[in-house]
Protein backbone atom coordinates (compact mmCIF):
# COMPACT_ATOMS: atom_id res chain seq x y z
CA UNK A 1 0.00 0.00 0.00
CA UNK A 2 1.44 3.24 -1.07
CA UNK A 3 1.73 6.38 1.55
CA UNK A 4 -1.55 7.96 -0.69
CA UNK A 5 -3.39 4.43 -0.34
CA UNK A 6 -2.33 4.65 3.56
CA UNK A 7 -3.71 8.00 3.92
CA UNK A 8 -6.96 7.72 2.08
CA UNK A 9 -7.58 4.39 4.23
CA UNK A 10 -7.07 6.38 7.50
CA UNK A 11 -9.13 8.91 6.20
CA UNK A 12 -12.11 6.63 5.09
CA UNK A 13 -11.81 5.35 8.39
CA UNK A 14 -11.84 8.10 10.90
CA UNK A 15 -14.43 9.91 8.98
CA UNK A 16 -16.83 6.48 9.24
CA UNK A 17 -16.07 6.18 13.02
CA UNK A 18 -16.01 10.45 13.52
CA UNK A 19 -20.07 9.85 13.94
CA UNK A 20 -21.80 9.68 17.38
CA UNK A 21 -23.45 6.16 16.59
CA UNK A 22 -21.40 3.27 16.47
CA UNK A 23 -20.80 1.47 13.31
CA UNK A 24 -20.95 -1.74 13.88
CA UNK A 25 -22.82 -1.13 17.22
CA UNK A 26 -22.02 -2.03 20.99
CA UNK A 27 -22.30 -5.57 21.27
CA UNK A 28 -19.79 -8.30 20.33
CA UNK A 29 -19.86 -9.86 16.96
CA UNK A 30 -22.26 -12.66 16.74
CA UNK A 31 -19.48 -15.26 16.78
CA UNK A 32 -17.21 -13.80 18.70
CA UNK A 33 -19.98 -14.32 21.39
CA UNK A 34 -20.15 -17.93 20.11
CA UNK A 35 -17.25 -18.79 21.42
CA UNK A 36 -17.41 -17.49 24.84
CA UNK A 37 -16.81 -21.71 26.51
CA UNK A 38 -13.99 -21.78 24.77
CA UNK A 39 -12.41 -18.88 26.05
CA UNK A 40 -9.64 -19.41 29.43
CA UNK A 41 -11.13 -17.87 32.84
CA UNK A 42 -8.26 -15.46 33.03
CA UNK A 43 -5.27 -14.28 30.96
CA UNK A 44 -4.03 -11.97 28.11
CA UNK A 45 -6.07 -11.17 25.04
CA UNK A 46 -5.28 -8.96 21.84
CA UNK A 47 -7.85 -7.90 19.73
CA UNK A 48 -6.85 -7.15 16.23
CA UNK A 49 -8.06 -3.50 14.42
CA UNK A 50 -10.79 -3.60 17.46
CA UNK A 51 -12.45 -0.23 16.19
CA UNK A 52 -14.93 1.03 18.35
CA UNK A 53 -14.40 -1.33 20.78
CA UNK A 54 -17.39 -3.65 20.90
CA UNK A 55 -15.16 -7.24 21.30
CA UNK A 56 -11.94 -5.90 23.10
CA UNK A 57 -14.63 -4.64 25.72
CA UNK A 58 -16.88 -7.69 25.62
CA UNK A 59 -13.28 -9.79 25.88
CA UNK A 60 -12.77 -7.85 29.17
CA UNK A 61 -16.18 -8.10 30.46
CA UNK A 62 -15.42 -12.23 30.06
CA UNK A 63 -12.54 -11.45 32.97
CA UNK A 64 -9.73 -11.07 30.40
CA UNK A 65 -6.74 -8.75 29.83
CA UNK A 66 -7.30 -7.10 27.28
CA UNK A 67 -4.73 -5.14 24.31
CA UNK A 68 -7.01 -3.39 21.67
CA UNK A 69 -5.19 -2.04 18.61
CA UNK A 70 -6.59 0.26 16.38
CA UNK A 71 -5.39 2.90 14.13
CA UNK A 72 -8.34 5.43 14.05
CA UNK A 73 -8.13 7.60 17.33
CA UNK A 74 -11.90 8.41 16.69
CA UNK A 75 -12.63 4.91 17.04
CA UNK A 76 -10.51 4.75 20.13
CA UNK A 77 -12.26 7.48 21.29
CA UNK A 78 -15.35 5.67 21.11
CA UNK A 79 -14.21 2.49 22.53
CA UNK A 80 -12.84 3.84 25.82
CA UNK A 81 -16.34 5.64 26.18
CA UNK A 82 -17.86 2.26 25.92
CA UNK A 83 -15.34 0.81 28.26
CA UNK A 84 -16.20 3.43 30.94
CA UNK A 85 -19.77 2.30 30.13
CA UNK A 86 -19.40 -1.36 30.67
CA UNK A 87 -16.81 -0.83 33.82
CA UNK A 88 -14.26 -2.20 32.45
CA UNK A 89 -10.46 -1.40 31.48
CA UNK A 90 -9.21 -2.89 28.27
CA UNK A 91 -5.25 -1.30 27.10
CA UNK A 92 -5.87 0.73 24.10
CA UNK A 93 -2.77 1.06 21.65
CA UNK A 94 -3.42 3.37 18.22
CA UNK A 95 -1.01 1.57 15.93
CA UNK A 96 -1.54 0.24 12.79
CA UNK A 97 -1.82 -3.52 12.83
CA UNK A 98 0.44 -4.36 10.09
CA UNK A 99 3.03 -2.48 11.84
CA UNK A 100 2.70 -3.53 15.34
CA UNK A 101 5.86 -5.45 17.24
CA UNK A 102 3.93 -8.17 18.20
CA UNK A 103 5.76 -9.52 21.32
CA UNK A 104 6.65 -13.05 21.19
CA UNK A 105 4.36 -15.69 23.15
CA UNK A 106 2.87 -13.25 25.14
CA UNK A 107 -1.54 -13.72 24.65
CA UNK A 108 -3.78 -16.69 25.81
CA UNK A 109 -6.37 -15.00 23.14
CA UNK A 110 -5.99 -13.71 19.76
CA UNK A 111 -8.92 -12.41 18.10
CA UNK A 112 -9.60 -10.74 14.64
CA UNK A 113 -13.15 -9.38 13.90
CA UNK A 114 -13.66 -8.67 10.57
CA UNK A 115 -10.84 -6.84 9.90
CA UNK A 116 -10.51 -7.05 5.99
CA UNK A 117 -8.92 -3.79 4.68
CA UNK A 118 -5.53 -5.76 4.82
CA UNK A 119 -3.60 -6.37 1.08
CA UNK A 120 -2.35 -9.82 0.87
CA UNK A 121 1.31 -8.64 1.16
CA UNK A 122 -0.40 -6.76 4.67
CA UNK A 123 -2.46 -9.63 5.43
CA UNK A 124 0.88 -11.90 5.66
CA UNK A 125 2.77 -9.72 7.60
CA UNK A 126 -0.61 -9.31 10.29
CA UNK A 127 -1.07 -13.31 10.26
CA UNK A 128 2.65 -14.06 10.94
CA UNK A 129 2.49 -11.29 14.08
CA UNK A 130 -1.03 -12.89 15.52
CA UNK A 131 0.85 -16.64 15.74
CA UNK A 132 4.02 -15.08 16.77
CA UNK A 133 2.18 -13.36 19.72
CA UNK A 134 0.09 -16.06 20.49
CA UNK A 135 1.20 -18.64 23.35
CA UNK A 136 1.16 -22.16 22.72
CA UNK A 137 -1.49 -23.83 23.62
CA UNK A 138 -3.56 -20.39 22.62
CA UNK A 139 -7.12 -19.38 21.01
CA UNK A 140 -7.08 -17.62 17.74
CA UNK A 141 -10.41 -16.53 16.70
CA UNK A 142 -10.85 -15.15 12.98
CA UNK A 143 -14.12 -13.89 11.73
CA UNK A 144 -14.41 -12.30 8.31
CA UNK A 145 -16.98 -12.24 5.20
CA UNK A 146 -15.88 -14.82 2.39
CA UNK A 147 -16.13 -14.16 -1.65
CA UNK A 148 -19.82 -14.29 -1.67
CA UNK A 149 -20.37 -11.78 0.27
CA UNK A 150 -19.07 -9.40 -2.91
CA UNK A 151 -23.20 -10.78 -4.34
CA UNK A 152 -24.76 -9.27 -1.11
CA UNK A 153 -22.70 -6.13 -0.63
CA UNK A 154 -23.49 -5.55 3.04
CA UNK A 155 -20.23 -4.77 4.37
CA UNK A 156 -16.75 -5.55 3.92
CA UNK A 157 -14.37 -5.03 1.12
CA UNK A 158 -15.31 -5.06 -2.58
CA UNK A 159 -12.09 -6.65 -3.35
CA UNK A 160 -12.08 -10.48 -3.66
CA UNK A 161 -8.55 -10.72 -2.36
CA UNK A 162 -9.18 -9.19 0.82
CA UNK A 163 -11.56 -11.96 1.27
CA UNK A 164 -11.32 -14.80 3.51
CA UNK A 165 -12.13 -18.84 1.91
CA UNK A 166 -11.09 -21.66 4.23
CA UNK A 167 -8.45 -22.60 2.09
CA UNK A 168 -6.70 -19.49 2.62
CA UNK A 169 -6.85 -20.28 6.38
CA UNK A 170 -5.82 -23.42 6.35
CA UNK A 171 -2.87 -22.70 4.31
CA UNK A 172 -2.01 -20.26 7.32
CA UNK A 173 -3.31 -22.31 10.06
CA UNK A 174 -3.09 -25.82 8.92
CA UNK A 175 -0.81 -26.57 11.75
CA UNK A 176 -3.14 -25.61 14.70
CA UNK A 177 -4.97 -28.17 16.89
CA UNK A 178 -8.99 -28.36 16.80
CA UNK A 179 -9.40 -26.11 14.14
CA UNK A 180 -13.22 -25.40 13.75
CA UNK A 181 -14.69 -23.89 10.97
CA UNK A 182 -18.23 -22.50 10.48
CA UNK A 183 -19.04 -21.20 7.12
CA UNK A 184 -22.61 -19.10 7.25
CA UNK A 185 -24.69 -16.89 5.16
CA UNK A 186 -27.17 -15.14 7.59
CA UNK A 187 -29.10 -12.10 8.49
CA UNK A 188 -26.71 -10.18 10.14
CA UNK A 189 -27.16 -6.67 12.11
CA UNK A 190 -24.55 -5.55 13.71
CA UNK A 191 -24.49 -1.76 13.28
CA UNK A 192 -25.70 0.07 10.41
CA UNK A 193 -22.31 -1.33 9.16
CA UNK A 194 -23.04 -4.97 8.81
CA UNK A 195 -27.00 -4.86 7.60
CA UNK A 196 -28.43 -7.54 6.04
CA UNK A 197 -27.34 -11.25 4.64
CA UNK A 198 -24.02 -11.90 4.41
CA UNK A 199 -21.63 -14.50 3.82
CA UNK A 200 -19.33 -15.19 6.87
CA UNK A 201 -16.70 -17.53 7.78
CA UNK A 202 -15.50 -18.12 11.66
CA UNK A 203 -12.36 -20.03 12.93
CA UNK A 204 -11.40 -21.39 16.05
CA UNK A 205 -8.11 -23.13 16.38
CA UNK A 206 -5.08 -23.92 18.69
CA UNK A 207 -1.66 -22.92 18.76
CA UNK A 208 0.33 -26.18 19.05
Amino acid sequence: MSVNEEMNEYARWQARFATPDYAFGKEPNYFLKSCRKLLPPHGRALAIADGEGRNGVWLAEQGLDVVSLDFSPAAQGKARALAAERSVKPTFVQVDVHSWDYPQASFDVVVEIFAQFSTPAERAIKWRGMRRTLKSGGLLIIVGYTPKQLQYGTGGPKQVEKLYTRAMLEQEFGDFHEMNFVEEELDMREGASHAGMSAVIGLTATKP
